[in-house]
């Protein structure tokens, strides 16, 4: 089938396709968290001295008695073969943004060659899967390769139905043999395990006496879009990339600001009641859907969970948006930018400290002037942001992502902090060294009667930041749609835990010296405002002026593509942050930039030959084929006294030879390898490659706006963004 039939037949598919059968989920109440091993479950099914043991863990961080683990194991395979399941399998995340899983049967085999079902405490505790076949930065040669999944007991197990059965899912870490982190969940406990011993200190000095422990909490908002598979099978680029590599604009798009907040499509709210149904299954509390700016765009949104189990269930989120859609005819894209010209998705990350005692950490109260604690951890945050802020910038630094920041619908790789005009008003005055209040919020009142007066909130909204103060909580809107949350998590936590430890020394020496509490905590705060406050900005984030002020005059780094960025994580200051505070040893975060570096060069180089053959095989042929018929209708016209400009065939043959061109050096490009070093690879995909695809896109574009639509071998930006 050609290509241009094959759009045919993608259109009449999709035309034709009769709608999904809606269906009505069960109540609420029965749904949730209903395929979960939750305390509930547990507390039934545990003897009671076995129970406290695990919720002690579970709630208090305490360290796990091992000797549990048998009865846990028992009662943990009673309940999922009670849901129909016969394998389990530990889950843990590669560094790979994805989710692997080793699938092994309950059954054991007697002498006497008959079966049982067995699940001992040992199984749950420990797995072996390979540790030298994921990602891992030289911690482990090939020859070296076993590595090990232990059990996160904070994060409870669940079961995962598909049409082929059921699964026991056990959230596990991943280690090496040596014992180096190969994961992304062991950095983000020991991360919250920092962050928690730096808070109780500060707490303690602010004279709290009951401290429960200090966890972080996260709530991601999931941007995303649907196309029809019947298209994405038709396009190379979308199979193997997850964006388009070309592809000319439509003549609408999101001009018309009609598409965010409108009215779900049929077909796209059957396939999110599908999505939810699942999720609450799983007692992930999606709160959120609507759509987003770019046609075909949506969001997802859950409640906000404590960091580590928020983590496991994003990656769930993404897992059952992509498998759901298969089963509506759909593909889900994650890429944060699939089509150019429109909006991409990220992923904002809502993050915010607090305990059962103490509350919200980031919670300023009605008169946030006198809340010390919101103030003290507010500042912290100040001061992390900004003697870290080119780690945040790292953290999410990615070939897709690249594409995204600084556009209209995503900050700027600058990274500051928006605080909002109250909380913005309260540390000026500490800045000049005395508190006098805070900026009162206000009603807002429409003037008609029948609508009602309501509180304002004390602060407005900023788009344009990447890291904003949004109430009782930091945004950090910077974050890729199609990246973990456990990376940008462990950096916050690190750096809030760096800060906390500094701002509880310099109190001790305040308090060792005489000064009064008061007077020390109002010192310390102007010591950060003073040296770290250049790192805050409220206004536009886009404008060329805040560029040029952020590195010209605060001297914030301006790190633009992921080439430049994912290098700081081999700064010295870097490498000690996370030392120091048993977060990361130089080894792992060695290991880090090699794979996240790997990882861009390789993207870069799979774009960069999709270009090349797309070019040759689809669009070149389809190019000259159109300049054969054109050239040949144009002489028999001319042969029956009809003359008519042969302009747009020049134009046409000058484009296609100026892109074989550009095709022939992107081609070359690719099989660069000898590099001094793995910066200097980077630096030549951003530099040399990224360009080259460019260029190469600009002259395909064009293309497809002057050869015949029967030809056109690749399904076009309006069939893909409209037909639905």
């Amino acid at each position: 089938m050609t290509g241009n039939a094959a759009r045919i037949q993608a259109v009449q598919n999709i035309t034709n396709r009769q709608p999904t059968a809606t269906t009505f989920p069960e109540p609420l109440s029965t749904l949730w968290a209903s395929d979960v091993f939750t305390l509930a479950k547990m507390k039934e099914s545990l003897p009671k001295e076995i129970f406290k043991s695990v919720k002690k863990t579970v709630e208090t961080g305490a360290e796990l008695d091992i000797s549990v683990a048998d009865v846990v194991a028992a009662a943990m395979k009673d309940w999922a073969l009670s849901k129909g399941a016969l394998y389990y399998a530990h889950v843990f995340y590669p560094l790979t943004n994805a989710t692997a899983e080793k699938h092994d049967g309950f059954i054991s085999v007697q002498s006497d060659g008959s079966v049982i079902s067995e699940f001992s405490g040992k199984l749950l505790v420990q797995g072996e899967p390979d540790g030298s076949s994921f990602p891992n930065g030289g911690i482990r040669s090939t020859f070296e390769a076993r590595g090990y999944t232990a059990w996160d007991v904070t994060s409870p197990a669940y079961i995962v139905n598909t049409d082929n059965g059921a699964t026991l899912c056990i959230p596990t870490v991943f280690v090496s043999w040596t014992g180096e982190a190969l994961d992304k969940k062991t950095p983000l406990l020991r991360s919250n395990a920092a962050m928690n011993k730096a808070a109780t200190r500060v707490l303690s000095l602010l004279g709290n006496k009951d401290i429960a422990p200090v966890n972080s909490s996260c709530g991601a908002e999931q941007e995303y879009f649907l196309v029809d598979a019947n298209f994405v099978n038709s396009r190379p680029d979308l199979l193997l990339s997850g964006r388009t590599l070309l592809g000319a604009s439509p003549a609408k798009g999101q001009q018309f600001d009609d598409h965010y907040f409108g009215a779900i499509p049929e077909r796209v709210q059957v396939y999110m009641q599908d999505v939810e149904e699942q999720l609450y299954r799983l007692g992930i509390p999606a709160k959120t859907r609507h759509n987003e700016v770019a046609p075909g765009q949506f969001e997802i949104a859950p409640f906000h969970e404590a960091a580590n189990v928020a983590t496991d269930h994003q990656q769930m989120i993404m897992t059952v948006l992509k498998n759901t859609a298969k089963k509506h005819g759909l593909v889900c894209l994650l890429h944060e930018k699939p089509f150019k010209g429109i909006n991409g998705s990220g992923k904002h990350v809502n993050w915010s400290v607090g305990n059962s005692t103490q509350g919200n950490l980031l919670d300023p109260g009605n008169t946030p002037h006198s809340n010390t604690q919101f103030l003290i951890f507010c500042a912290a945050v100040i001061r992390g942001v900004h003697k870290y802020g080119p780690l945040l910038r790292a953290v999410i630094a990615s070939a897709s992502n690249d594409h995204r920041l600084g556009a209209n619908e995503a900050p700027p790789a600058i990274m500051s902090v928006y605080l909002g005009s109250q909380i913005d008003n309260v540390f000026e005055q500490i800045s000049n060294g005395k508190i006098t209040g805070s900026l009162n919020a206000g009603v807002m009142d429409l003037g008609i009667s029948t609508l009602p007066i309501f509180n304002k909130d004390a602060g407005d909204r900023n788009r344009t930041s990447p890291f904003a103060f949004t109430g009782n909580r930091f945004e950090f809107r910077a974050v890729g749609s199609g990246q973990s949350v456990a990376g940008p998590l462990v950096s916050m936590n690190t750096m809030l835990a760096d800060s906390l430890n500094w701002v509880a020394d310099t109190l001790e020496a305040h308090l060792a010296k005489g000064v009064a509490l008061e007077a020390a905590v109002l010192a310390t705060l102007k010591e950060i405002i003073d040296t770290h406050g250049a790192v805050v900005f409220g206004g536009n984030g886009y404008s060329a002026e805040w560029h040029k002020m952020a590195v010209e005059e605060r001297g914030l780094a301006n790190l633009k593509t992921a080439a430049d960025a994912l290098p700081v994580l081999k700064e010295k200051y870097i490498e000690e942050l996370f030392d120091k505070l048993g977060v990361l040893s130089p080894v792992e975060l060695a290991s880090r930039f090699e794979i996240y570096a790997e990882q861009y060069i390789l993207a870069i180089e799979v774009e960069a030959k999709l270009v090349v053959s797309m070019v040759k095989t689809g669009i070149y042929p389809a190019a000259v084929k159109y300049l054969a018929e054109l050239s040949s209708t144009l002489s028999s016209l001319k042969g029956n006294g009809i003359t008519l400009d042969a302009g747009r065939l020049t134009t046409i043959s000058e484009s296609l030879n100026s892109l074989t061109a550009i095709i022939e050096k992107l081609s070359a490009a690719i099989a660069q390898h000898d590099f001094a070093t793995i910066e200097d690879h980077l630096q030549f995909c951003a530099k040399t490659i990224r360009p080259l695809m460019d260029e190469a896109r600009a002259y395909a574009d064009s293309l497809e706006t002057e050869i015949s639509d029967e030809l056109w071998p690749f399904p076009t930006y309006q069939e893909m963004l409209f037909i639905k």
